[in-house]
C-alpha cells in the first residue's frame, strides 16, 4: 500500500507548537544545532509539507525510500501535505507556522521568514546534520550555497540541482544570419535581427511570472554581482541605482525589438516550451531539469540536429564570470527542531544515503556529485549540458522571486510585463518599483528578522 497521502490543511499535521521556544523539551525535541539526538527509534507517521510536481522525480524517489524504510520499521509512514502552486503553498506554510503546526519536514526557500524560524531555534542546522551523517562533502557546493541564508547559515537540504541556460535553434540562427551573443547588449541585437527575419526570438512562459522575472536579474548580476539583490531587498539599494537602471533599460529594449512571442504574458510554461521545441521560437531560457524534454530523441526530428545552448552572456566590465549564472537547487527541505527525534534523524540518514543514486537514475543533475545516468535516447547535447556543471564558478545568481518581499515581488512581476509591452517607460518602472520597495521592504524584514 502506498505510504503517502494528500492531506488537507484542515487535517493538520504536527500539533507541537514550533513558534514557541524549543530546545529539548517535548517528545524528542532538540536544539536547532542538536542534529545528534539520543534515544530509541520509535516508528510512527511523519509528515512533509511540500510544493513539488506530484509526478516529479523527487516525490517518486522519496516515496520509494519511505516504503523501503517502512519495510524495516513497522509502523512508519511518510505522509505528504502537498499544494501544487507556489503562492498557495507559501500561504499554507506561513499559516501553519503561525499556528504552531508545521510538520516534521517542510519545504522552504531561504527567505526572511525561514531565517526567522531558524534564528529562533525552530529548524535543525542542516550543515551540522549532514556533517554528522558524514555526507556534507558529497553535496555540490553550489547546491548547498543556493540554500544558505545571507549569513551563510545552512538550514535546508537540497534535493535537486540544475543549470539555467539559453537553449537555441541553430537552424533559425543560421537562417537569420546571427551568432550566439557574447554580451547582454548583443542579445538585444540578435533578437532584433531574428524578429526582422520573421522569427520569434524568445519563448517565455509569462503566465508563470518567474521565467520573465529571471531576465530582470541578469544585468545586475553581471554589473554588481550577487550583493546587489541582497542590499536591494532590504531597501539598502534602489531599483534606480546603476544595476537596476541598466536592467530596466535592457528589458525595455528587448520589448522594443519584440523579443518575446506575441501575448507572452498569457503563455503557459508548457506552451512556451512547445513553441521552442516545435521550431517556432529561436531561444528558450530554461534549466537542465528539462533535459528529458529538450535533449532526447523525443524531440521533433527537425529539432534533433539543431538544438544547442549558451550560458548567460556577460556585460562590459562584468564583475561575475562567464561560468557564473543561475544554478538553483530548488526549494529546500527544512527539519522542524521541535518534532525532531531519533526517528526523524534515522529516516533522514537512511533517505539521504539512498537518494543520490536513485536520483541519478532519473538522468538529471542532482545535489550531490553522483553522476546522472544518461538516457539511451539522449542527444549529444544532453551530456554536454550535464558536463557544464563541472565548470561552474563560485558566484550564484539568486532568483529574485526568492529574495524580495512578497508585495514588492508581486508588483515587480506585474510591472515587468508592462515594461516589456511598452506600456510604461524604464523611468516609470523604476519609480514605481522604488516606491513599492520603500513601503514594503523595511517593514517586511523588520517583522521577519526583528
Amino acid at each position: 500500500m502506498k505510504r503517502s497521502q494528500f492531506l488537507a490543511l484542515a487535517a493538520g499535521a504536527a500539533t507541537v507548537p514550533v513558534l514557541a521556544a524549543c530546545g529539548g523539551s517535548g517528545s524528542g525535541g532538540a536544539a536547532a544545532t542538536g542534529a545528534a539526538v539520543e534515544g530509541e527509534v520509535e516508528p510512527r507517521a511523519i509528515s512533509w509539507l511540500l510544493s513539488r510536481p506530484a509526478d516529479g522525480a523527487v516525490i517518486s524517489i522519496m516515496e520509494q525510500i519511505a516504503d523501503e524504510y517502512a519495510a524495516e520499521n513497522e509502523g512508519f509512514s511518510l505522509e505528504l501535505i502537498t499544494t501544487p502552486d507556489r503562492p498557495s503553498y507559501i500561504q499554507k506554510y506561513e499559516t501553519l507556522a503561525a499556528a504552531g503546526e508545521l510538520p516534521e519536514l517542510f519545504d522552504t526557500d531561504a527567505t526572511p521568514f525561514a531565517a526567522k524560524l531558524a534564528e529562533t531555534g525552530q529548524m535543525i542546522d542542516v550543515e551540522d546534520l549532514l556533517t554528522q551523517f558524514g555526507i556534507l562533502e558529497e553535496f555540490r557546493p553550489a547546491a548547498l550555497d543556493y540554500q544558505r541564508f545571507d549569513d551563510g547559515a545552512l538550514y535546508m537540504i537540497p534535493l535537486e540541482f540544475g543549470l539555467e541556460v539559453f537553449w537555441y535553434n541553430t537552424a533559425l540562427f543560421e537562417e537569420a544570419g546571427v551568432e550566439v551573443p557574447t554580451t547582454l547588449d548583443e542579445m538585444v541585437e540578435v533578437c532584433e535581427t531574428l524578429r526582422g527575419a520573421d522569427i520569434t526570438p524568445i519563448a517565455v512562459g509569462g503566465q508563470d511570472a518567474w521565467p520573465l522575472e529571471r531576465y530582470v536579474a541578469y544585468q545586475p548580476f553581471r554589473i554588481a554581482g550577487p550583493e546587489y539583490i541582497q542590499e536591494l531587498k532590504r531597501g539598502d539599494a534602489a531599483f534606480a541605482d546603476e544595476p537596476g537602471t541598466a536592467s530596466a533599460e535592457w528589458l525595455a529594449r528587448l520589448g522594443e525589438v519584440e523579443a518575446f512571442e506575441p501575448g507572452f504574458s498569457s503563455v503557459g510554461y508548457a506552451d512556451a516550451q512547445a513553441a521552442f521545441t516545435s521550431g517556432k521560437a529561436a531561444i528558450y531560457n530554461m534549466g537542465t531539469w528539462e533535459l528529458p524534454n529538450l535533449a532526447t530523441e523525443e524531440l521533433p526530428e527537425e529539432m534533433r540536429e539543431n538544438i544547442a545552448f549558451f550560458t548567460l552572456p556577460v556585460t562590459e566590465g562584468s564583475v561575475t564570470a562567464e561560468n557564473e549564472y543561475v544554478a538553483p537547487s530548488g526549494i529546500g527541505v527544512a527539519v522542524n527542531a521541535e518534532t525532531y527525534d531519533p526517528l526523524v534523524r534515522d529516516f533522514l540518514e537512511f533517505a539521504l544515503g539512498r537518494y543520490p543514486a536513485l536520483y541519478a537514475e532519473s538522468g538529471l543533475l542532482g545535489p550531490t556529485t553522483v553522476d546522472p545516468v544518461i538516457p539511451e535516447n539522449a542527444l549529444p547535447i544532453y551530456e554536454e549540458a550535464i558536463a557544464a556543471a563541472e565548470d561552474l564558478g563560485e558566484a550564484t545568481l539568486m532568483p529574485w522571486d526568492t529574495q524580495l518581499d512578497p508585495t514588492t515581488n508581486s508588483r515587480l512581476q506585474q510591472e515587468l510585463v508592462l515594461l516589456v509591452q511598452g506600456d510604461v517607460t524604464a523611468e516609470e518602472f523604476l519609480t514605481t518599483m522604488d516606491s513599492t520597495l520603500e513601503e514594503n521592504a523595511p517593514r517586511y524584514f523588520e517583522d521577519a528578522e526583528g
